[in-house]
């Protein structure tokens, strides 16, 4: 009996510990008052000046556009690169997959700065493309990591059966493959979305002057006094990642 109590005292205090300081946020963001020492009583402002705000508006749109245009084009090229790694020789694949799982390891700022050094050797103009192009790039591996357990569980015969009965190379795989992995595939393209919508440090040294996301954005108005604005599009964030869910 007390064990199974000390259990319930032991995950309650986890799931305070978790939502605890997301439960304040919610609370803050129907604050009257923008001092968040004061209870000023129940407000909705905040969330009809959030859609006032264009500057915030912006950068949410900013964040999911790149945040979904990445992970789609991530999903593509990670799912190519699996069936093209599945199809090498077994110490190929090892070498190849270790090399794919590097940038899963190396530090964000590392990443950042190597390729804000890049585009400023291919003379690219930093903006909305080079912010693409960087989360592109890191989002790839989380897909491959994500898909190629599904590639290796693939039954080949199955496959080989389809092109004996008829079916082209692209027929059989989208028939016969896709189906089987598209478990993984969708996994992986929440995993890459993720990351996207959630990155500041890469963002942050890609970025140009005048683009922002919504994790940029915070960054520079925590520096100035956050605004309650902020307060209440978490919130919706939050709610809306709990709907979906």
């Amino acid at each position: 009996m007390i064990k199974n109590t000390a259990k319930k005292i032991y995950v309650f205090l986890i799931f305070v510990f978790l939502y605890a300081p997301i439960a304040t946020l919610i609370v803050l963001s129907f604050n009257a008052s923008k001092t968040r020492a004061k209870w000023g009583g129940f407000t909705l402002k905040w969330y009809i000046a959030l859609f006032k705000n264009k500057d915030i508006l912006q950068a949410l749109f900013n964040t999911l556009a790149i945040a979904l245009i990445a992970s789609l084009v991530a999903t593509v090229v990670g799912t190519i690169a699996c069936i093209a790694i599945m199809n090498l020789k077994r110490r190929s694949r090892t070498i190849v997959m270790g090399i794919t799982n590097i940038p899963m390891l190396n530090a964000d700022i590392v990443t950042g700065i190597s390729l804000m050094l890049l585009f400023i050797s291919m003379g690219l103009r930093f903006g909305f493309g080079t912010i693409l192009l960087s989360h592109i790039t890191f989002c790839i591996p989380y897909v491959i990591l994500s898909v190629m357990p599904r590639m290796k569980q693939l039954n080949p015969s199955t496959f080989e059966a389809a092109l004996d009965l008829g079916a082209g190379p692209i027929y059989g795989f989208f028939k016969v493959v896709f189906p089987d992995i598209l478990p993984g595939v969708l996994s992986g393209f929440l995993m890459a979305f993720t990351m996207s919508l959630d990155d500041f440090i890469i963002t942050h040294f890609t970025k140009g002057a005048g683009v922002d996301t919504l994790s940029t954005k915070i960054y520079t108005e925590v520096k100035k006094g956050i605004k309650p604005e902020m307060y209440a599009l978490s919130t919706i964030i939050f709610v809306t990642v709990l709907i979906l869910l």
